[in-house]
């Protein structure tokens, strides 16, 4: 049996195909859809290492006819074995679901009613799921939800200081980047029980990002809340910021809520600090000032958010980075990590692998390549079983 998995951003499409075995999902190929909604393009990379596709041009626009040009291009390694699970990354589950779910008609009008929430990425999620619909209704599709993964979290973590109603009306702290948490949790546990057991904090450094306080491989805290706007810095994201900046916009600059809207989640952030890019390699090879000046606020963001976020687990014993910025860009962990020397973490030059931080660190630090597809098809043999 194959399993495909699939993880939809605002602008990307990401696929995981998997074959079932005893031990688990057993990962066949990998690959991304890049530059949706601009100019798609395709790679993808055989388990063996061998490239199938580097960054070549798709013509297809719509959803539908890029998935029937994914499922074609999956034929020869189908093998003939029948595709008979799709799992989707569903960035908002809300209150009601914290498990895989099969997406039926039912189910996804009521994901969609959670769109004012998620506004950029919930109709990204649904968008593949209607399109494969309409392409193979018999396939049986699974929702696997970026939210679940911190129902751990109780009060006074999950709550705003706002009045008890709103709470009961689903007005509470969420998270977001649950399937990459639940992925980095599952491989310590695969390195180590011990390292599983540790006070831990993992920052997931993207063009989203968030960090995830855990005890036991369990979410107890992290940075974003009912939105995915909340919490640190980010590309084109503000984090959090005083809401009163809000009234301010709209009462005394006449700005509507599709304006403010468009400046919180498109214009902010890395982008709007330097005014040059969101794009964390673009300020890293800039001379400009300006990016100089938004690099030290988004470090100065993250660090000041794990040193909260210790305090929430009472301690910090192992530092984690994840994300495509936390994994590559040596330069923003390095200056992070310099930012919390005093906690004791302290980072070792000459490590370039797993473990980066000093024999003598008071904080281990390692840094893991997350693969929320791998954690898609793992939740997905977890629903069929």
């Amino acid at each position: 049996m194959a399993l495909l998995a699939l993880n939809a951003g605002s602008s990307s499409l990401k696929f995981g195909l998997f074959t079932q075995s005893p031990a688990g999902p057993e990962q066949l190929l990998r690959g991304v859809f890049d530059g949706l909604g601009g100019s798609p393009r395709f790679s993808a990379k055989h388990s063996s290492g061998q490239i199938l596709a580097d960054g070549r041009p798709v013509a297809a626009r719509s959803t539908v006819l890029l998935l029937e040009g994914l499922i074609e291009f999956l034929q020869p390694f189908l093998d003939g074995r029948p595709l008979e699970l799709v799992g989707h990354r569903i960035v908002h589950g809300g209150s009601r679901f914290v498990t895989p779910t099969r997406l039926s008609t039912d189910v996804i009008a009521a994901l969609d009613e959670l769109t004012p929430i998620a506004p950029l990425h919930q109709p990204a999620s649904l968008a593949p799921v209607r399109a494969l619909a309409e392409l193979q209704p018999g396939l049986v599709q699974i929702g696997c939800f970026d939210t679940a993964f911190h129902s751990s979290m109780r009060p006074p973590a999950s709550r705003y200081a706002l009045p008890r109603q709103l709470e009961s009306d689903g007005v509470r702290r969420y998270g977001f980047h649950g399937l990459s948490y639940e992925y980095v949790s599952h491989h310590l546990g695969e390195i180590s029980p011990r390292l599983l057991q540790q006070r831990t904090i993992v920052a997931h450094l993207g063009s989203g990002c968030s960090l995830c306080a855990m005890v036991d491989g369990k979410s107890q805290d992290t940075t974003m809340g009912f939105t995915a706007l909340d919490g640190v810095m980010m590309a084109t994201r503000c984090g959090s910021i005083d809401p009163g900046i809000l009234l301010y916009l709209q009462k005394a600059q006449g700005l509507g809520v599709t304006e403010v809207e468009d400046l919180l989640y498109r214009r902010s952030g890395l982008l709007g600090v330097s005014g040059i890019s969101g794009d964390m390699r673009a300020l890293l090879s800039s001379s400009d000032p300006r990016a100089t000046e938004a690099i030290d606020l988004f470090v100065f963001s993250i660090s000041r958010a794990i040193a909260a976020l210790a305090s929430s687990i009472e301690g910090i014993e192992l530092l984690v980075f994840t994300g495509g910025v936390g994994e590559h860009a040596t330069e923003i962990r390095q200056a992070i990590c310099r930012r919390l020397q005093w906690l004791g973490v302290k980072l070792d030059p000459s490590r370039d692998g797993d473990v980066i931080s000093h024999p003598d660190s008071k904080v281990e630090v390692r840094v893991i390549a997350t693969n929320e597809e791998l954690s898609i098809a793992r939740q997905m043999s977890k629903f069929q079983s």
